[in-house]
């Protein structure tokens, strides 16, 4: 089977949110001081999860992201890792985490079949990342990082979002510090999903402005094969390693997307921009229903939402309306 939409792009990567909390509190995300979670009788229990992923397994679903919030703040993450990969068909795992815990877990995470990691850091200044996080946790990022390379996890890749008058002189920093240390660096454009509303077009640092930036010191080469990728990627100097930017304002990539999204608290969406959900958590937890009744009609939502896929994500429209929910309630 093939989940494929009305403008035949065929959906093969399912973001999966574990939970809306996280341990940090960055500013493009959320206040300082946010407190409105998802309660937790919401959220997907680890049953629950796994039967929509082997479900979207069984659709054509190939690879699998976990995100959150901060997914390693699930307290049965390596469980749910190792029940993915358990499954028939197991799909290709992988996560995305701001670090924190990483030291933690790194090493059971790969033995129960984690492969690839994304690990969210702005700034390699200590007193910017506590400005930033509004917590005084950058040495446990960088011992994580530690922690990955150790466990075997490959490719490990760094997110970068750059902030006007905030971090936006970091670009060559950052990208230098990656290649010292064999990580792949990808810069993402601030998108406006931040639970504060304090997103703003003219205070939006473009992929053309990071491409010029790094380009001042280093030749870069585009990779021609970029596929269903958000990342545009570069080689730098030639090669082999490579810069990525995700240029999701203004390089929209909406032609070639082949993700679905899957909330903490069981909604299904079929863009990070929409304004849409499918309830499938009702579905599960409808004690009138059969088990086959309940897949039967989760097999419907997933065929349904994907083919109510609009063409593009819509940012640039003039009636572009916010999704109701932020970022760290929907999954990175």
């Amino acid at each position: 089977m093939s989940l494929i939409d009305n403008f035949g792009r065929v959906h093969r990567d399912l973001r999966v949110s574990l939970t809306d909390r996280c341990s940090l509190r960055c500013t493009y995300c959320m206040p300082h001081d946010f407190n409105k979670w998802l309660p937790a009788e919401t959220l997907l229990t680890t049953q629950e999860l796994i039967k929509i992923i082997e479900i979207a397994v069984s659709q054509g679903i190939t690879e699998v992201r976990l995100t959150g919030g901060e997914p390693l703040l699930r307290p049965d993450i390596v469980e749910i890792v190792a029940q993915i990969k358990s499954l028939e068909d197991a799909p290709e795992l992988s996560m995305t985490t701001n670090g924190v815990a990483l030291a933690k877990y790194a090493k059971e995470l790969a033995e129960a079949g984690l492969k690839r990691i994304n690990i969210s850091l702005d700034t390699l200044d200590w007193e910017r990342f506590k400005r930033l996080t509004f917590r005084d946790r950058y040495d446990d990022v960088i011992e994580g990082i530690a922690a990955a390379k150790s466990a075997g996890l490959n490719p490990i890749k760094i997110n970068t979002v750059l902030m006007r008058g905030i971090n936006d002189d970091e670009a060559l920093p950052l990208l230098k510090w990656a290649l010292k240390e064999n990580l792949n660096l990808r810069f993402i454009e601030q998108m406006p999903l931040d639970a504060g509303d304090a997103w703003t077009r003219k205070n939006l640092v473009t992929a053309d402005e990071i491409f010029n930036q790094i380009n001042s010191e280093y030749e870069l080469t585009p990779v021609e094969e970029r596929g269903s990728s958000p990342a545009e990627e570069f080689l730098v100097n030639g090669g082999p390693a490579k810069v990525g930017i995700i240029g999701s304002v203004t390089r929209s990539f909406c032609a070639n997307c082949d993700r679905l999204r899957l909330t903490s608290d069981g909604q299904l969406r079929n863009c990070l921009f929409a304004n849409t959900e499918t309830d499938l958590r009702g579905i599960l937890r409808n004690g009138r229903l059969t088990e086959f009744e309940k897949r039967s009609d989760i097999l419907k939502a997933f065929s349904t939402t994907v083919k109510s896929k609009l063409s593009g994500h819509g940012i640039n429209d003039p009636e572009f309306v916010k999704p109701v929910r932020p970022m760290s309630a929907i999954g990175g």
